[in-house]
This record gives structure tokens, sequence and C-alpha cells, in this order.
């Protein structure tokens, strides 16, 4: 790949680093979002004056942007790209927010729809069965990834650890963990989409 002598050199590393992402290297997914995590956040934190809300837009923002790596084209600084995809995100989810009913609404519509319903909290012989059943594909679809992959998503989602546990367990720096796991994420996605279990 040509790379222009007229963009700075940031930029150039960025489409160096791009072009890797597009062959599969990890490393390339990791330094990116490590380039720009905090820049990102911190955008998204002024948008949204909320430090959880903006932890998960940054989590989203890198997430698609990752997922459609392959429709960049150097037409623009690929931060500018990331920046756009951050914010058309936070816009969306500004947007859900203010659509959604407040919670004093919410808190009213609970006392009218309030009805005394005596039942127990756990599922019903039939619905044990099809959550198992549902485990069990789940299990199966995850078996066929890499046995990195495999892993993070297993300490991830089936033993709930923190980021911070998977890179202690993993020996990884927390930055790759997000990195890794968008792209275990990513090819779970396309396993589901093509087994039709989606």
């Amino acid at each position: 790949m040509e790379v222009s002598n007229c963009i700075s050199e940031k930029a150039q590393d960025d489409l160096i680093l791009v072009e890797q992402a597009k062959r599969g290297v990890e490393k390339a997914f990791s330094s990116l979002l490590n380039r720009y995590r905090d820049s990102i956040y911190f955008m998204l934190l002024k948008m949204v004056n909320n430090t959880s809300d903006a932890e998960d837009l940054t989590i989203e923002a890198f997430g698609k942007a990752f997922r459609f790596i392959d429709s960049y084209t150097p037409d623009y600084a690929f931060s500018t790209w990331l920046f756009r995809i951050a914010t058309n995100n936070c816009i969306d989810f500004i947007r859900k927010k203010q659509l959604s009913p407040s919670p004093i609404d919410q808190a009213q519509d609970d006392i009218d729809n309030l009805t005394v319903n005596i039942q127990s909290d756990l599922p019903d012989p039939e619905e044990r069965l099809i959550n198992d059943q549902k485990i069990a594909v789940l299990r199966e679809i995850v078996s066929q990834l890499k046995p990195r992959y495999r892993k993070l998503i297993e300490l991830r989602y089936f033993k709930e650890y923190s980021y911070e546990e998977i890179a202690s367990e993993m020996k990884l720096p927390i930055g790759t963990v997000k990195a890794q796991l968008f792209r275990a994420k990513s090819l779970l996605f396309n396993i589901f989409a093509k087994t039709g279990n989606r």
C-alpha cells in the first residue's frame, strides 16, 4: 500500500495499522484501540455527561469501527472516520434516551398496571429445558472459535470475569483483551449468521 506524503505521520501510521487490521492482525486492533480510546471516551463523556454511558458508548464505537473496518477508505483520516462513527452512535443513543419515557412516567405506568401475581421466580421445567438447549447451542458455536477467542468468550460471558481479571488470567494488557473480545464477538456473530441461530 502506498502512503501519501501529504498526511501526518500519525495518519500514515493509522493507515498501516488499518491495513494490518483488515488482514486480521490482532495487534493492529489493539494499537488502534489504545491510540484513540481516551480521546473517544472524553469526547463522548462531554456529550452524555455520564461516565458509565460514555464507557459503554466507547466500547460500542470501537466495536462498530472494527466490525466495519473493511469499509474504511483513506479518503479521510482514520481518526475522522472513527470519531464520526462514535458521534453518530452517541447521537442515536441520546435520541433513544429522549424518546423513552421518563422514570416518573414509567413508575406511574407500573402503578397503573400493578396486579398481585404470586409466582415462583424459578423457571418451569419447559423453560429450563429451552434454556439448557440454548446454552448447549451457544457452547457448540463458541467451541468453533480459535482457542484464544474461545477462552476470552468463556471467561467474559460464561464465568463473568471483568476485563482486569481476564487480562490477569491471560497475561495480556487490558487494551488487547478488549480488542480481541471485539474480534471474538464479531466472529461469533458471523457464525450465528451462517448457522441461522441469530
